[in-house]
Parts: C-alpha cells; sequence; structure tokens
C-alpha cells in the first residue's frame, strides 16, 4: 500500500492513464476519442457502473462497440453530484471487485464519455435524445422510478410531476421527468422519420421491460394516445436480470482507492466478484454484441428473474431487518451468527424456490450455497441499512409473490410471514436497545404510525392492502405472522431468528 501523499496522487483523468496503469490497475485499452455515443442512460449510480457500463467497456476493450459509448443523464437534483464527479476526471471511474480472502481487482472503466443534466440544458438533452445514433435509452431508476401503484399495478397518474410534465408535453414545453424526456424525444423522432431506440431497463424488478413499457406507455397515452399506440408497436421494451451486490460507495472506499494505488476517484465504485446478467434478446434498433462480453442473451428471462428476486433479493429482506433489529450494521456481521445463516437457507430451500419454475442448466443447490458466501463477504460492507430501504417498493414485488403462489400451491408461508414481522417491527423506527432507526422509505412516515398501532392490533401493518394484498385474510399465513411479531416483541430478533433456524415453535 502506497502512502497518499500529493507526489504520489494521481487524479484519474485521461492523460494519466498510463501512470495509473503503471500501478497496477487495468485501464481502458482503446481510444476514447473515437468513442462515439449510441445509448443513453438515466440514473448513473453505482449498480450501472458495475454492470451495463463495464460490460460495454469490455466491448470496447475487445474492439467490438465503439459506437456504444454511454452518455449519462439526470433529471433529479440529487443527479447533480455524479454530473460533477464524472466532469472533474474526464467521465473515468474506478471499479474495485472486493473477494472475500481480501484480494482487490481495480480496473478503470471509459465507456461514460459524457453526463447531460437535464435541468442545466432540457433542451440539449432532448436533441441528444433525438439523434439517430443514440440506439439505447437504458434506465436504472430504482423500483420507485417507474410510478407503479404496488397494488393494482398501474401508473400513478396524479403524481403532482407527472401531472405538470404531461401539461408541459401538450403545451408545447420541454419535459422535466425521465418519463417526458423519453417520450418527447420518440415523439420528435417518429415525426422526423428516425428510428425509435429501445428502452431498456435495468432495474431490480420483476419483468422490468414489461413494467417499463406498461408505464412509458401510459404517461404517453395521457399526452397523445396515438403516440401511445405507435410506441406500443414500434418500440421494444426487453427484460432483463441483473445480479452484483454493489453497495453504496462510502469515504472509506474512496481512501482505500487513493492509499492502495495513489489514484483520486471522486465516486469510485465497489461491487463483488460475482456477475450475472441476462437479457432478453428484443431491440428496435440495435445493440452491442452483449453476448461476448460474458451476458446471458435469452429468449425468456423470467425464470432466472424470479431466481433472483425470489432467493437473493427476498433473501437481502429476510437478513435486513432481523440484522437491524439484532444491533447489526453490516451484512456479514449478521451472518456470522450461525443462526441467520441457517434461517436464510431455510427460506431460501422450503419457500423461495417452490415458487420458481423450472429452471433448465440451473444448479440450484449451488447457487443458493453462492447467496450464503456472497451475503457474508466481509469485503464487500454491504450495510443493512441500504438492504432495508425502499421496503414499500421491495418486500410488495419480491416476498409477497412468493407468500402468494405458496398459499395457492400449499407450500409453506412461515419463514416469510416471520420476514414480514420483522419489516412491521423495524417500522416501529427502534431497535431492542431503544436507539432510533433512519427509516428510508417514500411512505416512512404512514408506514410508522401503523406500525406504531400494532400493540393494539397486530394485524394492522399486513392489512395494507396497497404493500400486502390479501394475505391478512388468509389464516395459513397470518397465524405464523402473528407469532413471529409477538416472539419479536417479547424475545427480540436474535432469540426469534434461532427458533426459526431450528424449526421451532415461535
Amino acid at each position: 500500500m502506497m502512502n497518499s501523499t500529493d507526489a504520489q496522487t494521481l487524479p484519474l483523468l485521461g492523460s494519466n492513464l498510463d501512470r495509473i496503469a503503471a500501478r497496477g490497475v487495468t485501464v481502458p485499452d482503446y481510444d476514447r476519442n473515437a468513442v462515439t455515443p449510441g445509448i443513453v442512460h438515466f440514473g448513473v449510480g453505482g449498480f450501472h457502473r458495475a454492470h451495463m457500463a463495464m460490460v460495454v467497456d469490455d466491448l470496447m476493450n475487445a474492439g467490438r462497440a465503439a459506437d456504444w459509448g454511454i452518455v449519462g443523464a439526470g433529471v433529479l437534483p440529487h443527479d447533480v453530484h455524479m454530473r460533477d464527479a464524472l466532469a472533474g476526471q474526464d467521465h473515468l471511474y474506478s471499479l474495485t471487485l472486493k473477494h472475500p480472502d481480501g484480494t482487490r481487482e481495480r480496473r478503470v472503466i471509459g465507456s461514460i464519455i459524457d453526463y447531460r443534466y437535464g435541468p442545466d440544458d432540457p433542451q440539449g438533452l432532448i436533441d441528444l435524445l433525438g439523434e439517430e445514433t443514440i440506439r439505447i435509452v437504458s434506465l436504472t431508476v430504482t423500483e420507485g422510478g417507474y410510478n407503479v401503484n404496488p397494488v393494482t399495478g398501474e401508473f400513478v397518474s396524479e403524481d403532482a410531476m407527472i401531472v405538470a410534465d404531461v401539461a408541459a408535453l401538450k403545451a408545447g414545453r420541454l419535459p422535466s421527468t425521465v418519463f417526458g424526456y423519453v417520450i418527447e424525444a420518440l415523439r420528435r423522432r417518429r415525426d422526423d422519420g428516425v428510428d425509435p431506440f429501445t428502452v431498456q431497463s435495468c432495474d431490480n424488478i420483476s419483468e422490468n421491460g414489461h413494467v417499463a413499457k406498461k408505464m412509458f406507455g401510459a404517461f404517453a397515452r395521457l399526452v397523445d394516445p396515438e403516440l401511445a399506440d405507435w410506441i406500443d408497436t414500434h418500440v421494444a421494451f426487453p427484460n432483463a436480470m441483473v445480479d452484483r451486490i454493489t453497495p453504496a460507495t462510502t469515504d472509506e472506499d474512496r481512501a482505500e482507492v487513493r492509499e492502495s494505488v495513489g489514484l483520486l476517484d471522486a465516486w469510485p465504485v465497489v461491487a463483488e466478484p460475482f456477475f450475472q446478467w441476462v437479457l432478453e434478446d428484443s431491440f428496435t434498433s440495435g445493440r452491442p454484441p452483449y453476448e461476448l462480453a460474458g451476458v446471458q442473451v435469452v429468449d425468456d428471462v423470467r425464470p432466472y428473474e424470479h431466481m433472483k428476486l425470489r432467493l437473493l433479493n427476498s433473501g437481502h429482506q429476510g437478513l435486513a431487518y432481523f440484522g437491524l433489529l439484532a444491533g447489526y450494521t453490516y451484512a456479514h456481521e449478521a451472518m456470522e451468527n450461525p443462526d441467520i445463516a441457517v434461517y436464510l437457507r431455510r427460506y431460501m430451500d422450503e419457500e423461495g424456490t417452490p415458487s420458481l419454475e423450472p429452471l433448465p442448466g440451473i444448479d440450484l443447490d449451488a447457487y443458493k450455497d453462492s447467496l450464503i458466501e456472497r451475503f457474508s463477504n466481509p469485503e464487500i460492507r454491504d450495510t443493512l441499512a441500504r438492504l432495508g430501504a425502499e421496503s414499500s417498493d421491495r418486500i410488495p414485488k419480491w416476498l409477497v409473490p412468493v407468500i402468494g403462489d405458496n398459499l395457492v400451491s400449499g407450500a409453506p408461508v412461515e419463514v416469510s410471514a416471520a420476514i414480514c414481522a420483522s419489516w412491521a417491527r423495524y417500522a416501529e423506527g427502534s431497535d431492542e436497545q431503544g436507539a432510533p432507526f433512519t427509516i428510508v422509505d417514500r411512505y416512512a412516515t404512514e408506514l410508522q404510525q401503523v406500525a406504531s398501532s400494532q400493540a393494539a392490533d397486530p394485524l394492522a401493518f399486513v392489512r395494507q392492502e396497497q404493500f400486502f394484498g390479501t394475505v391478512a385474510t388468509d389464516s395459513r399465513f397470518t397465524r405464523h405472522y402473528l407469532a413471529a411479531l409477538k416472539s419479536l416483541h417479547e424475545r427480540g430478533a436474535r432469540e426469534t431468528v434461532r427458533r426459526l433456524a431450528a424449526h421451532e415453535a415461535l
């Protein structure tokens, strides 16, 4: 490890790449000046930069994708931070893969070549989206960014920003939301005789392409029904599943990059080594040869997607709230408790797996073993607070479908009910020592209000049909839920999870 003196620390700039490479960091092996834009990506964060941008960089290094450069795009106030971080270092960033044994793989990614912030120049962003060279508009806008009612699955048209953007487009003014930019750009391309781009969702939501098509189509219908019909016929929205744990970047991550290789990176990315991206081969105007960079390009993503959402993502929910209530901060710390690892594997084996479709070619036991290993990786330092954020977008989409399917099939729901109870207990807002949680959820206030009534009405939390549907009406679920919630209040998280792991009554 080198000392971070001024003389040894190199800013992450294109002019320093040779010197950075001399320090053992892999750098782009292509002429970035020859790269032209082909993709506009809304929602540039760690997740996008650890998978899609990395894959495109791999292809560029192989001489395969020079016309698929990525231009980042942001429309929300917090996006200015990414804009400024990337602009200050030639849109380069470092990616560090952290192996469980403490070793590191470091590389510099060069596939992002520009960044546009809509509020700075809305006309410029619309013009870019209208260029014929832009053939893909990709998205990582999080589950909440699709504006979906979590129960009905319909577009929330009454949202104030949506109402304003619809009025703006009807009046010939420029948009401000991702919906407005995408739909107005498609309208202009249609009117100008330019082929439409593909809208490629990369978010962790079930059937993300179908959701994107429905939500963007609903917005378009509010603006212009004929345009909506044209989009429905002519624009591809491929489904995709991406699996890579990518924790939020910390100051410690920045310091490690600086001190270990003398690299000054304003916003590095850290991730686990495991990587899987399954992508439906449905594109409007071509695509990069993703399959040459390890992507599984298939006709049907759903079986792979359900495997991930119902095992990895629901497993994260099972880890987050029990772990936080027990006083842990990081995922790997919680996984050091053997009862938590056994209880999670019980959920995967007894409840997650029976809800899956057949998966030819997949060794599910090996996959579940890998999940326990990945959750336990001490080098990732994934926080339980991150895993437990935006629960109202996640549990209804990831875990509640498992419960619904298992109630229909007769498979068990005891552990799933306990996970729901752990969310309800967490939503009360404090751990078992009385220390407050900062609940990150757009419905945080409402959730805490309902959770505060559980002493008088223990089923109040799961009666919120916008999150749980009708599971509160089924005694096969509620008897396990009530037992788990009572145990969490009376025995605490550690003893409750011990009993779940041991198949003991709660």
